[in-house]
């Protein structure tokens, strides 16, 4: 029998959007799924692609972050019955209206959207590893005040998902996170100190946006999926490790007190953890990529160098601070990043923006600060960015 699913998907035009919306579509032609898509919304870059989902699908609405491309796009859907809205509100409704709600809004942004979803009751499907990073404990919280769930969606955390019962979180020894290491995994700091953008958005073995890409060059996507773990299955900071697994097959591993250790493995495709949200606790019976491990011959595994990519320790440092220093480190990273692909600062000095910026925030609000608390700790923390990125180009 098809599994019946009625969703919404924020960020749509995105990497993730995109992949959600060919493994509805699979799903759909293939008799598995009987799908209805509710909502769609993005920022509005990707008009034309917006609207060709919009008419595919045919939503109830479709929303456009910003207002200003709202006219653009509903000349595009003339003749349709699509009602298209626009306005971070408009995209916390979107977030509130179905019961399955992929939540793929890149960055900081994504927030309220996230949390909307949460305090909706719906089963989050979480890709917006910043939402828990910048208020962890606070969107975990709503989940199940509201009696929902909170689905991860990167491959690792869904790795972990799928071989973790919560109920068994104190019998877990060490949470293993695994990443490729990225496009400089074997190159010398010297050699990243002349890193171009283009350079660092080359991943090795995923397509990603821009900014998801450089943050996988400096391994600060892993210091960010580190925090997110921690709130994600409540296991501190000293239990959890990385390691870098180029062949991207085991996307991580979870090691019990006994001495076992349970992995999960799986061709590198997105699709396959969204599947994993769409259908959970059931399987959805779809096109996979199917491993042959004999095909791959080998596996290897090595330990991050914390000289090279100093993004972890900062990561670690930040977790242990609490409070808002992994919102704070975040919203650092965002504005240095954004620099960096704007060729205005070097690829070695994102690392050294963030930690600056940690050091003249001196954060102190606690997660029980709320939502508020923490968009302000990320608005405070972009005008410090854009003083020490001012700085170090008056330099």
């Amino acid at each position: 029998m098809a599994l019946k699913r009625r969703v919404a998907v924020l960020g749509s035009t995105g990497s993730v959007g995109v992949s959600t919306l060919d493994l509805l579509a699979e799903g759909r032609a293939s008799g598995a799924l009987d799908v209805e898509v509710v909502a769609l919304a993005a920022a509005g870059r990707n008009l034309d692609l917006l609207a060709e989902q919009a008419r595919t699908w045919r939503p109830e609405r479709v929303v456009v972050a910003d207002p200003a491309t709202r006219e653009a796009l509903q000349a595009r859907l003339v003749r349709t019955d699509v009602v298209v809205e626009c306005g971070p509100e408009a995209v916390e409704d979107a977030a509130a209206s179905a019961p399955w709600v992929m939540c793929a809004i890149v960055g900081a942004a994504g927030l309220r959207s996230t949390f909307a979803a949460a305090r909706a009751g719906a089963t989050v499907a979480l890709a917006n590893k910043e939402s828990l990073v910048c208020a962890g404990p606070l969107v975990m919280r709503e989940a199940e005040r509201a009696g929902g769930a909170v689905i991860p969606v990167d491959s690792e955390h869904s790795a972990i998902f799928q071989v973790l019962p919560r109920e068994h979180v104190e019998r877990v020894d060490r949470l293993i996170l695994t990443c490729s290491g990225g496009p400089f995994r074997e190159r010398s700091r010297a050699d990243m100190a002349t890193a171009t953008p283009e350079q660092a958005v080359a991943h090795p073995r995923w397509s990603m946006g821009a900014k998801i890409s450089v943050d996988s060059a400096t391994l600060m996507n892993k210091g960010l999926e580190l925090i997110e773990a921690s709130y994600l299955f409540g296991v501190e900071e000293g239990r959890i490790e990385v390691l870098i697994h180029p062949e991207s097959i085991v996307h991580s591993l979870v090691r019990y007190r006994d001495g076992s250790t349970l992995a999960q493995l799986g061709e590198p495709d997105m699709r396959t953890p969204i599947a994993v949200a769409l259908a959970w606790p059931d399987r959805l019976d779809w096109g996979a990529p199917l491993l042959e491990l004999a095909r791959h011959g080998s596996l290897s595994f090595e330990a991050p160098d914390a000289e090279r990519f100093p993004a972890l320790v900062i990561a670690r440092d930040a977790l242990r601070a609490g409070g808002a220093a992994p919102a704070v480190m975040n919203a650092a990273n965002e504005v240095a990043v954004a620099a960096f692909l704007g060729r205005r600062v070097g690829f070695l000095d994102i690392a050294a923006i963030v930690v600056e910026t940690l050091d003249r925030c001196a954060p102190n609000r606690t997660s029980d600060d709320g939502l508020e608390g923490a968009l302000e700790a990320d608005r405070t923390a972009r005008r410090v960015a854009h003083e020490v990125l001012a700085g170090r180009r008056a330099a």
